[in-house]
């Protein structure tokens, strides 16, 4: 609507006067008065209302203050309203019967002292059974709480040995059949065991020739458990190296993944993985034992048909000796004389697989670069077996200037000589790599450092044991930050074992927890740990970065 319109009045008969108006805008909303609706047509009628705008004073010029008080004054007084009665009583020409009047006596007048002291005692008694019941709640909840304490207690309790009868049942399975470098090296430390306390006990008990002559047995007995432990190495090697083949060629078989925008997995097979299946079905043919005559001819011809498709001198020489193998079967050769034929057939056939001219999906999962050029790149010489090797065969400490020698040749020494196994570092690294990735903080020095630079923190500057409880169990003891609000390193560590490593990471401030001499001893350790990194070039400006951060606190 517009803030002018016009309205033509009607002044006469046959006057009309047209009269300009001007249209007030409403400064708030219209209020609801009210109003009905018609039931039938569902129209609803409101309540019309006027608000003319009031006149405005006249200015006078002057500012004028003024303030309005008022008090009000409450006056609370007992009032008795009047409530005529009346009586009747027993006269002349008129008898009331008595039978159901009361006879009231006044008792004890008792006084406001009185009154107070028995509504006291009253509420003296409320209290002591009150009291009491919360004591017995009181003393009931922590019953219960001591009954669950214990409760926890007991299965904590049998967890921990749960665990060590698993522990030691797993290693006494890994000791009995071997099958991983873990194994093996747990069980070349409990030969190496046993060997001192053998000669341990013919020091103390023997001399002479006697002592000589147990020398003499005693080594010939470890002579017997290490080619004992050779067999088991060698089943072990060929069970494992045909665990590994499969496991590439399934992964070479495997289709394409990917996730889309709603999370679901989608999968698709190419030409090329179509063709990785199809060789690992025949390879795992080819491979089975105890297989129906029938049925090995008709898995040696598809193997032919499948390598005749392409010629060269591989494909002829695997050609060549299905014919022999399909020729000897039916002059009813026994099965134990071909075992070196068809192992020649497997192991040819493998070699056909993981041509990428033959099977082209082999070409991304093969570590051997097509380009001869890049294998010169990286290449270190090991100054034991005299071999070059990539640069990620040599285990590397932080500390180290050199690569020395290879993992081959230091796993060849320890066997020899020391008989160590690392597995017990090696659990406490993946764990602690693992808790300093849960963090998502970009932490980096956790991934610098190597297992023989822990070993060496965990043996000479944490002497094998926890800060808190000595506990000595190196499968039991983790690493966890000292200040978990900086980053892992190790000069921010501490040594626990796992119960204690979780309530050590439930804390808020450390100078409260624990005592003055704890931590300086901890912080002896850090400064031992720091001039045992500081001589490596790449924890300098870690180094540099920590006492920052120190100085700021």
């Amino acid at each position: 609507m517009p803030d002018t319109i016009t309205v033509r009045i009607q002044t006469d008969s046959d006057t009309f006067q047209d009269v300009a108006v001007q249209i007030e805008r409403p400064t708030f909303p219209k209020p609801f008065l009210g109003g009905f609706k018609n039931r039938i047509t569902g129209v609803e009628f409101h309540n019309a209302g006027s608000q003319t705008i009031p006149k405005k004073r006249p200015e006078k010029g002057t500012t004028l203050f003024c303030r309005e008080t008022q008090t009000v004054f409450q006056k609370n007084k007992r009032q008795q309203t009047k409530n005529p009665t009346s009586t009747q009583m027993t006269k002349i020409g008129l008898y009331v019967s008595n039978m159901t009047d009361k006879l009231i006596t006044p008792g004890k007048y008792l006084t406001a002292e009185e009154y107070h002291k028995l509504r006291l005692e009253a509420v003296i008694v409320l209290q002591k059974y009150f009291r009491r019941w919360y004591a017995g709640n009181l003393v009931q909840n922590l019953k219960e709480k001591k009954r669950l304490r214990l409760e926890w207690e007991a299965q904590e309790e049998l967890r921990r040995k749960k665990e060590k009868e698993d522990k030691l049942r797993r290693e006494h399975e890994r000791r009995l059949n071997p099958k991983t470098k873990e194994d093996f090296e747990l069980l070349y430390h409990a030969l190496e065991l046993w060997r001192q306390e053998e000669i341990e006990r013919i020091n103390r008990t023997l001399t002479g020739a006697e002592r000589k002559a147990a020398f003499c047995g005693l080594l010939e007995q470890e002579a017997q458990l290490i080619a004992s432990i050779g067999r088991h190495k060698l089943n072990a090697d060929e069970e494992n190296q045909q665990k590994a083949v499969l496991h590439f060629l399934n992964k070479c078989a495997q289709p394409k993944r990917w996730k889309a925008y709603d999370g679901k997995i989608t999968e698709m097979d190419t030409q090329y993985t179509l063709r990785a299946r199809e060789l690992l079905e025949i390879y795992r043919s080819i491979s089975m034992n105890d297989i129906p005559k029938d049925e090995r001819i008709d898995v040696l011809l598809t193997l032919r048909r499948t390598v005749e498709e392409h010629e060269c001198k591989l494909t002829e020489e695997i050609v060549e000796l299905i014919d022999r193998e399909v020729d000897l079967m039916s002059r009813e050769v026994k099965e134990c004389n071909l075992e070196g034929l068809r192992k020649r057939i497997c192991t040819l056939f493998l070699q056909y697989i993981k041509t990428p001219k033959f099977n082209p999906e082999v070409a991304r999962i093969l570590k051997v670069p097509p380009d001869p050029l890049k294998l010169y790149k990286n290449v270190n010489f090991c100054h034991s077996c005299e071999n070059y090797l990539p640069s990620t065969e040599f285990p590397v400490p932080a500390n180290s200037c050199t690569t020395g020698r290879c993992r081959l040749c230091c796993k060849l020494d320890n066997e020899a000589q020391r008989r160590e196994s690392f597995l017990k570092y090696r659990l406490i690294l993946e764990n602690l790599r693992k808790s300093e990735a849960d963090y998502q903080d970009d932490a980096k020095i956790v991934f610098l450092v190597q297992q023989q630079d822990l070993q060496y923190m965990i043996e000479n500057i944490w002497g094998c044991q926890s800060a808190l409880s000595a506990c000595s169990d190196l499968y039991d003891l983790v690493m966890v930050r000292w200040e978990k609000q900086h980053e892992w390193s190790p000069w921010n560590t501490i040594l626990l074992t796992k119960d204690e490593a979780d309530a050590h990471l439930k804390l808020c401030n450390l100078q409260e927890a624990y005592e003055e001499a704890f931590i300086h001893r901890i912080q002896h350790k850090h400064m031992w740990a720091k001039k045992y990194f500081a001589q490596i070039p790449a924890m300098t400006s870690f180094l540099h970065k920590s006492d920052k951060q120190a100085n700021a606190s």
